[in-house]
């Protein structure tokens, strides 16, 4: 059994590869690519601070790399053995990586080989790219002197990084005017400029936009060269060891162990799993609290219907159960709001959320005091998620118990069955010892099937509901096209999935001697 397992978790390492690509390859397909949505909103905004926050999720996300590379940047983030030197972490748990390089400027080597910068200002960038200075004082909010010359440093390089790409978008602008005018053909596709055309051509210095184009060529050089110079600084200033470094040395400076890391939120601006963190309790106890109502009212309802087959039970059972079966998630909830929360109607039960407004006034447990009874904090929560839970419970245990039946008719007929009963064991020792523990392996199989449905499920309830849980952030992830939320919530649940899928496995050898993976 053992080897088995080691055998099984090591295959979940190529399924979950598999499973991720699927999904890191969708989203770069979509329509936008990646980050869309904020790129989206960023064009609201004028055009320096859109750049700045293109230039934050180019330099943080490698957003203008090839997919295949940003896959595999990813894949080694969440692996928990790094290499190379390691990673520093700031005190919030994100963690700080030297800057990546920058791409030349286009036509850097073509039109513009010849042009230099005004020797004024050549010289006060390069004056930038000395290493920052190191310091050991204390500065502002107990921060130390290198991390203030690390966070100056990183946030020059954005601006500057941020002012390259405005640049580079005046010269795409500047060049496409000039082929209009020149006709040049094949030089813009989709009103982008195809730079390797321009490279092909000489430029012509008496076009009437040229000046357009050697002005923007010449702003872009500069707006390289000052973020290069920026980028030294910050490399430098990292350098310095601002924070302390994340995970446990093997091979110094090649080989090291360290937590996977879920990247930051596009949207949130937060830590991934800090968001998980706080999401994923909040799902966990909506389905632990439905899962056993599940069981206990699904095997009962399934071990009476198939005892007696055929009999009123059988049937206004069966009845109701397709019944719960057949009705949408989405139509249940809108209707337990509408008439048993809904104060024209019943008012039963809120709304919406997890707490009420008091529910950091009441006591923890539910007691008894001067004003009468007060349900507490825990008694308050278990009222927000009476109707929740609800919804979750009643698609499953319908599904569930149908399955049961059904398994057990089919035992009802074995021989073993006939002999029991003919040798005399009593009918409830032949229903609970032989026909339902023989009825086991198919259970154990919904089991895992039940659970990832329910989380599924809980998507839509959380929505319907506004529980702060997986389902809503899923929801926020999928409409904002965030990378990192979405990955990691499909690395989870795929994880959740595949462990799940080897519990069933190990259960049917406790249920049935007969199987072995030996």
């Amino acid at each position: 059994m053992l080897g088995y397992i080691v055998r099984r978790l090591f295959l979940m390492i190529p399924t979950l590869i598999g499973i991720t690509f699927l999904v890191f390859m969708l989203l770069a397909m979509s329509p936008g690519g990646i980050g869309a949505s904020l790129r989206v909103s960023g064009g609201q905004m004028e055009s320096s601070k859109a750049a700045l926050v293109e230039a934050y999720l180019e330099d943080r996300y490698g957003l203008d790399d090839p997919v295949l590379m940003q896959y595999l940047r990813w894949l080694g983030r969440i692996s928990p053995i790094k290499t190379g030197e390691r990673d520093q972490v700031k005190p919030t748990g994100e963690l700080v990586r030297p800057p990546k390089a920058l791409k030349s400027p286009p036509l850097a080597d073509s039109w513009f080989r010849d042009f230099k910068l005004p020797e004024g200002r050549a010289a006060e960038i390069e004056a930038t790219k000395g290493p920052a200075a190191a310091g050991t004082g204390v500065g502002r909010e107990g921060e130390t002197a290198e991390v203030i010359e690390y966070k100056a440093a990183a946030k020059n390089y954005a601006k500057a990084r941020a002012d390259y790409l405005v640049s580079k978008k005046n010269l795409d602008k500047a060049l496409v005017r000039y082929a209009e005018k020149s006709g040049i053909e094949g030089a813009i596709k989709d009103g982008k400029p195809q730079m390797g055309v321009f490279a092909a051509l000489p430029p012509d210095t008496e076009a009437p936009n040229w000046n357009l184009v050697r002005d923007a060529g010449l702003a872009v050089l500069e707006a390289y060269e000052t973020a290069v110079a920026c980028r030294a600084r910050e490399i430098a200033a990292f350098r310095n060891g601002p924070y302390p470094k994340d995970g446990v040395p093997v091979l110094p400076g090649v080989l090291s162990l360290a937590m996977p890391d879920l990247g930051v939120a596009f949207s949130r601006g937060r830590p991934v799993k800090d968001l998980i963190l706080d999401a994923l309790p909040v799902t966990l106890l909506l389905n632990f609290v439905a899962l056993p109502f599940i069981y206990l009212i699904a095997i009962p309802a399934g071990m009476l219907a198939a005892r007696y087959r055929g009999s009123w039970f059988d049937m206004s059972s069966g009845a109701i159960f397709v019944a719960f079966w057949s009705i949408p998630t989405v139509w249940a909830g809108v209707l337990a709001i509408g008439y048993l929360a809904d104060n024209q109607y019943l008012g039963w039960f809120p709304v919406a959320g997890l707490h009420g407004n008091t529910a950091d006034e009441m006591g923890f447990l539910p007691s008894w005091g001067s004003d009468g009874f007060s349900m507490g904090w825990v008694g308050d929560v278990f009222w927000h998620i009476a109707l929740p839970v609800t919804c979750l419970v009643y698609t499953g245990f319908a599904v569930l118990a149908k399955q049961t039946r059904a398994a057990m008719l089919d035992n009802f007929n074995q021989d073993y069955v006939r002999t029991a009963k003919a040798k005399g064991v009593p009918g409830r020792d032949v229903l609970l010892r032989h026909v339902f523990r023989n009825s086991l392996l198919p259970l154990i199989t919904m089991f895992v099937t039940i659970f990832p449905a329910m989380l599924a499920g809980s998507v839509v309830v959380e929505k319907i509901f506004s529980i702060p849980g997986m389902g809503s952030l899923i929801l926020e992830a999928i409409n904002l096209r965030d990378r990192e939320l979405i990955l990691a919530n499909t690395f989870m649940i795929a994880v959740v999935n595949l462990l799940a899928l080897l519990l069933a496995d190990i259960l049917y050898a406790f249920a049935d001697p007969r199987i072995s993976y030996d």
